[in-house]
C-alpha cells in the first residue's frame, strides 16, 4: 500500500503506485484537457504529483514539451535567478566492499588502483582546489568499515575545514558517503557538514538488489530510509539523485518524486538538491552493457519536468555530462554545477591515469576559471556562496524563504561579492574583465536600496582584501 508518510522503504516507494502511475500516464498522454490542467497546477509553482509528472513524461506531443521547458525555464528564474552555484568533488579513498555492478571501485575489481588519502595528501587536495578558487567541495568516498569508517571522515572534514591559504578557506562540505546510522548523522552534523547526499540508483527493488549482488548496499530498506535517519540525526539538507540508465527512466522519474514528497511529508522539509547523473565509461565498466540509457533530448526533457514538479529544490549537474550537454540543462532547471573536477582519488595533485582511481570519465575537461566565464557569457552569475550555512538559513527556514521568493535578497547579493572574490583571486584577465562588467549591470539592478548600499560596501572590502561577509 503506498503510504508517503510511512518510514518504511517499500510503503512509500510503493512498485505498485509506480506502475499503476505509468500505465494512468500511458493511458492519458494525449488527453489535451487532462495535460493543460497539470500545467496549469505546475504554473502556480506548488509542484505537481509523481502522477501527474508522468503524464507529461508521457506525452510526446511537440507544443506540450515546449510548454513544459517554457515553464521550467520560468520558475528556475523565479526561484533561483541567474544564480549558478559552483562546488567540486573531492575523493578521499576508493576502498569499497561492495558490488555495484556499475562503479568501477567493486571489490571485485582488481585491475584498479586503490587508494586512500592521508591527512597531508587532503591538505594537498584541498590546498589546489582553493588555488583554482573554490570554496564549496563535495566529499566522496567508497564504503569499507575498516579503511573508511566514519572517524576517518570526520577527521577529514575537520582537516578540510582548517585549511587556509593564501585567500582560500572551504566554507562548506557536502557529504557523499554511504548510508550510516542516526548516531553517525548526528556526528557529522556536529561537524559542520552541509548537505549530506546519498544516490538511490534505482527506485526498483528489483533491479536494485541485482545491481547490488553483495555488500552491505544489498539492502534497499537500509538505504532507501537514510535520509529518514539522516534527518532525524539533524542533519537539515539532503540530496536525492537516481544514476539514468539502470533502470526505465519513467519508473526512476516517478520514484524520485514519490521520495521527495515522501520527505515533505514526514518531515515537512524537501529535499535540498536533486543530482542528475547518467551513467558513464569508467575502468572496466561499459555503460553500453546497461539497456536503459537515455539520450539527450529525454534527458533534457526529465530535467524540465524534475524543476517544475519540485520547484523549489536545487539541481545538480556534474562533469560527467558535456559542456553542451550542461548548456542545454542550465536553461531547463540546473542551478548547481561542478567545475575542473576529478573523480580519481589525489586527482588535483597528481598526475592520475585513467584506469588508476578514476570513478567515472569527465566529459567537461574546462578549468574552472574557463567554466566561471563561459557562465557570465552565457547570463548567469557563478556563484561560490555558502553563508545561509553559516548563518542558519537550512532547512525549513531556507525552503521558507525560497517558497516566499524572499531569499533572491540574500543569495544574489552574496553571489555578487562571492564572484568579486574568485575574480580578484584567482581569475585570469580576460574573466576578471568580464565579471566586473556583469557585477556593476547586476548592482544597479538590485531593487532594493538598502541590499544594494551594503552589497556596494561589501564589494570595495573585498576589493581592499577583507573578506568577512555574511549576508
Amino acid at each position: 500500500m503506498y503510504n508517503p508518510k510511512s518510514l518504511k522503504a517499500e510503503e512509500f516507494i510503493s512498485h505498485e503506485e509506480i506502475l499503476e502511475s505509468l500505465d494512468f500516464a500511458e493511458s492519458h498522454k494525449n488527453d489535451a484537457a487532462l495535460i493543460n490542467e497539470i500545467l496549469e497546477k505546475a504554473a502556480k509553482r506548488k509542484g505537481i504529483s509523481h502522477r501527474e509528472a508522468s503524464v507529461l513524461l508521457a506525452c510526446e506531443d511537440k507544443n506540450v514539451i515546449e510548454k513544459i521547458n517554457k515553464l521550467a525555464m520560468e520558475i528556475k528564474r523565479d526561484f533561483y535567478g541567474n544564480r549558478i552555484v559552483m562546488f567540486a568533488p573531492l575523493y578521499l579513498s576508493n576502498y569499497c566492499v561492495n558490488g555495484c555492478t556499475y562503479c568501477p571501485y567493486h571489490l571485485k575489481n582488481k585491475r584498479i588502483a586503490r587508494k586512500k588519502l592521508t591527512q597531508d595528501e587532503v591538505r594537498r587536495e584541498v590546498i589546489a582546489l582553493q588555488d583554482m578558487g573554490h570554496k564549496r567541495l563535495a566529499i566522496e568516498s567508497g564504503e569499507d568499515p575498516v579503511n573508511n569508517p566514519i572517524e576517518y571522515i570526520l577527521e577529514c572534514i575537520d582537516t578540510i575545514y582548517s585549511i587556509k591559504h593564501k585567500n582560500g578557506a572551504i566554507r562548506r562540505v557536502n557529504v557523499n558517503i554511504a548510508a550510516t546510522t542516526v548516531e553517525n548523522y548526528r556526528r557529522l552534523k556536529d561537524a559542520g557538514i552541509g548537505t549530506y547526499i546519498l544516490f538511490q540508483e534505482t527506485y526498483c527493488k528489483e533491479s536494485y538488489e541485482s545491481l547490488h549482488p553483495t555488500g552491505p548496499k544489498h539492502d534497499y530498506a537500509y538505504h532507501t530510509e537514510a535520509m529518514d535517519r539522516a534527518m532525524e540525526g539533524g542533519i537539515d539538507d539532503v540530496g536525492l539523485g537516481v544514476l539514468f540508465g539502470l533502470e526505465l527512466y519513467k519508473y526512476e522519474l516517478c520514484g524520485l518524486l514519490m521520495h521527495a514528497e515522501h520527505l515533505e511529508a514526514v518531515h515537512g522539509v524537501g529535499p535540498h538538491t536533486i543530482s542528475m547523473p547518467r551513467i558513464k565509461r569508467a575502468d572496466d565498466i561499459d555503460p553500453d552493457a546497461f539497456d536503459n540509457g537515455i539520450d539527450d533530448d529525454i534527458f533534457a526533457k526529465l530535467c524540465a519536468i524534475i524543476r517544475i514538479s519540485v520547484p523549489y529544490t536545487g539541481m545538480i549537474i556534474s562533469t560527467r555530462e558535456s559542456a553542451e550537454v550542461r548548456a542545454r540543462m542550465l536553461r531547463l532547471g540546473v542551478s548547481q554545477i561542478s567545475g575542473a573536477s576529478r573523480t580519481s582519488v589525489g586527482g588535483y595533485t597528481e598526475e592520475v591515469r585513467p584506469t588508476d582511481t578514476e570513478q567515472f570519465d569527465v566529459s567537461d575537461q574546462r578549468t574552472l576559471d574557463e567554466v566561471v566565464r563561459w557562465l557570465m557569457e552565457s547570463g548567469f552569475i557563478p556563484s561560490f556562496c555558502t553563508a545561509c550555512y553559516r548563518e542558519g538559513r537550512t532547512g525549513d527556514r531556507f525552503m521558507s524563504l525560497l517558497k516566499s521568493g524572499k531569499i533572491h535578497d540574500c543569495c544574489h547579493p552574496n553571489a555578487l561579492m562571492t564572484l568579486k572574490e574568485f575574480l580578484e583571486d584567482y581569475a585570469s584577465e580576460e574573466t576578471k574583465r568580464i565579471g566586473d562588467d556583469l557585477i556593476k549591470r547586476e548592482l544597479e539592478n538590485i531593487p532594493t536600496d538598502k541590499i544594494r548600499n551594503i552589497c556596494s560596501r561589501n564589494l570595495e572590502e573585498i576589493t581592499e582584501g577583507r573578506r568577512d561577509f555574511r549576508f
